[in-house]
């Protein structure tokens, strides 16, 4: 099979994935054997409430023995009690084994890009040897030609191509990768489809995005989150509390001269526990990865999942995010005494080395206003690379310096190093440009400043919807930008921000997240560039996109496979879904047990106590009718509420107080009334049958 076969069948079998039902025949049998296997004492410890259901139901099995062997004439009601048992603990095993099922299937066609492909690597003589892509390390170069699959990650020292990126990302649509930018990174089983790129290896075999990637979702185990740990904790205080209470009961029931058989108690401990939530909390938690990945976002984490939800601040990049792309040089601006020819000149000299998309945008402009007049670049120049400290490029040429870069940055330039003026006129040329929200750059030629060139940057069309949206949901929207404060604003305004930071350096993003965080608040990062890899790191949600950096990917606890900034929105949505689904069936767990004590707690004391009579609200037919109603409903509630669990409870952008009611009155109120309506139509199906 050649390789453009194999994205094809990739790129089927990824929308065949994402299209699938929640119980496709191949996933239903795998976590079928899967809640077998679970049954193992070891792995059941791990949840405490279905653990006492697993002990329930293996001590009313061995009470069957007993009561076969003494020819009881309760066997057949604690054989059905014991089945009733088994299934319970079933339907919980098999809602967490089809969500890590459905999970482990979005990873095949991940796996069929990782496989040994020939790589040219670049000798230190510069000849060029073939190995197999599994024998590179990490520093190694490698050439990479139109037509052929990129054997590892890395990161683009030279060229500019299209690559399709569909084994990662399943979308066919191609992508561009080029150096000198943040869309530098490059990412292994995705293929060449123009072009050269020369790369180097940043990550070992075994050891790249993509088997992480891949060991992420199929990991035999899945950390907690704290939001699900404190629940597992409360749920195993409340099942150790009713556990006392049932066990007292025994005792209690002598004392009224009932005697209350043992399956009846566990099929009330059972009944009592929370066994619907208790069941469901780990798919809850794996089906909200499956959804993230879903969306192409990788999450390193169920917590940083988890922790979308209840984000308060986000800090979102303005270009490529806010704005179209990059910047793209559009006017000179020459101050009094230069001409537009010489600061044309000067700019594009100074942009020489400037691999950039800006950089070559300057070229580009140079180019069209400059004609034959285009000055030759000189290879014995020196490059003044572009750094987020000194925030100014340029070159050496002999005797002469030309730089560009931000008014601050040249001011200090001309004043420390070049010992030279800033002209009155500068001030107000800079302002004019970047009123207009776009970004004006300093020109010198050596302790001279000639004028500005102006970057302009285009809103992305919706923008302002989208942030109306993330404010409906209570996050506030910070800008972060390398732009002064004047041009800051005007995007900021423009694009209905709350707040900028403007000439952002990686420490001034920092400081920010920090100081946002000691006030209490959650805070989101996204970024691409290797200066944005610090905040990343600090921010309790950091998204790093796919295109960027080796560094951003690395420090990040997301990766957003589409490397799409407006992303976030649903990382968010799918954050919020997860805590609204969690919460939404603890609730209706605890409210459908208050149900069922109005079935079972009559039921064993009214020979004893005719007036809990009146308890008997359902008019269930018999004692044992009753017990056997509540309990089978307490079992078949859990398949029913999988589908729930796996798609999530759908999430509308709304207040906490508009989203806390409408939780209640679904899930609180439904899981008081259904309980009633269910257990009374199974007490009529036993009574029909004479089951009971």
């Amino acid at each position: 099979m050649n390789n453009i076969e194999i994205n094809q069948q990739i790129k089927l079998q990824r929308r065949h994935s994402r299209k699938s039902g929640l119980f496709e025949k191949k996933l239903l049998k795998e976590a079928l054997w899967q809640s077998l296997a679970m049954l193992d004492p070891r792995i059941m410890a791990g949840n405490p409430v279905m653990f006492v259901t697993e002990i329930g139901a293996a001590l009313t099995t061995m009470i069957i023995v007993s009561d076969l062997w003494s020819k009881s004439p309760d066997a057949a009601y604690t054989i059905v009690v014991a089945i009733v048992l088994w299934l319970t603990v079933l339907f919980g095993n098999f809602a967490g084994a089809l969500a890590e099922a459905r999970g482990k299937a979005q990873t095949e066609s991940l796996k069929m890009t990782r496989r040994s492909t020939p790589a040219r690597k670049i000798l230190a003589d510069q000849k060029i040897e073939e190995v197999p892509s599994t024998a590179l390390k990490a520093g190694d170069i490698i050439i990479i030609q139109a037509g052929e699959i990129i054997p590892g990650d890395g990161e683009i020292l030279e060229g500019a191509a299209s690559v399709d990126e569909s084994a990662i990302t399943g979308e066919s649509a191609p992508v561009l990768r080029e150096a000198g930018g943040d869309c530098s990174g490059v990412t292994g089983g995705t293929r060449l489809l123009s072009d050269q790129l020369i790369v180097r290896i940043t990550s070992g075999a075994g050891d790249s995005f993509l088997d992480r990637m891949i060991a992420l979702v199929e990991g035999a185990s899945r950390q907690k989150t704290p939001n699900e740990l404190a629940l597992t904790v409360t749920l195993a205080g409340l099942t150790l509390a009713f556990l006392m209470v049932t066990a007292t009961l025994l005792p209690i029931g002598k004392f009224f001269g009932v005697v209350i058989p043992v399956p009846t108690l566990v099929a009330l401990l059972v009944c009592l526990i929370p066994t619907t939530i208790g069941a469901l909390l780990s798919a809850i938690g794996i089906a909200g990865m499956d959804r993230a990945l879903s969306a192409n976002i990788l999450a390193k984490s169920g917590k940083a999942v988890e922790l979308a939800g209840d984000i308060d601040t986000l800090l979102i990049d303005k270009t490529g995010t806010i704005t179209v792309g990059n910047r793209q040089a559009t006017e000179y601006y020459p101050l009094a005494g230069v001409d537009t020819e010489t600061l044309a000149v000067a700019v594009t000299i100074a942009s020489f080395g400037d691999q950039t998309p800006e950089g070559r945008s300057v070229l580009t402009l140079g180019e069209e206003r400059l004609g034959g007049k285009f000055p030759a670049e000189d290879t014995s120049a020196k490059l003044i690379p572009f750094s987020a400290q000194t925030r100014l490029s340029g070159v050496d040429i002999g005797a002469d310096s030309y730089r560009k870069g931000s008014f601050d940055a040249i001011s200090k330039y001309i004043l420390r190093q070049q010992g030279g003026i800033i002209p009155k006129e500068l001030q107000g040329v800079v302002e004019k440009v970047a009123v207009k929200g776009s970004t004006p750059l300093v020109v010198t030629r050596n302790n001279q400043i000639l004028g500005v060139l102006e970057l302009s940057d285009i809103l992305k069309v919706g923008i302002q919807e989208r942030f109306a949206r993330l404010r409906t949901m209570g996050l506030r929207i910070v800008m972060v930008t390398g732009d002064n404060k004047l041009t800051a604003a005007t995007i900021a305004r423009e694009a209905g921000v709350d707040d900028f930071i403007a000439e952002a350096k990686p420490e001034a993003k920092l400081e920010y997240i920090r100081r946002e965080q000691k006030q209490g608040r959650l805070v989101a990062m996204m970024g691409d560039g290797t200066n944005d890899a610090p905040a990343l790191a600090q921010a309790d949600i950091g998204i790093a996109m796919n295109s960027g950096t080796q560094a951003a990917k690395e420090a990040g606890n997301m990766v957003d496979l589409d490397s799409d900034p407006t992303k976030l929105i649903e990382v968010i949505e799918i954050g919020k879904q997860l805590l609204i689904t969690r919460g939404a069936l603890t609730t209706f767990s605890i409210a459908n047990d208050m149900a069922k004590y109005f079935a079972i707690v009559p039921a064993m004391f009214i020979l004893a106590m005719p007036q809990l009579g009146v308890m008997n609200v359902m008019n269930l037919a018999t004692p044992h009718s009753a017990i056997l109603s509540a309990l089978i409903f307490n079992a078949i509630i859990i398949p029913l509420l999988i589908p729930v669990a796996l798609k999530g409870v759908k999430y509308r952008p709304a207040g906490a107080d508009s989203l806390l009611r409408r939780n209640l009155l679904i899930y609180g109120l439904g899981g008081v009334i259904l309980p009633f309506i269910g257990i009374k139509l199974i007490d009529m199906l036993l009574e029909l049958l004479k089951l009971a």
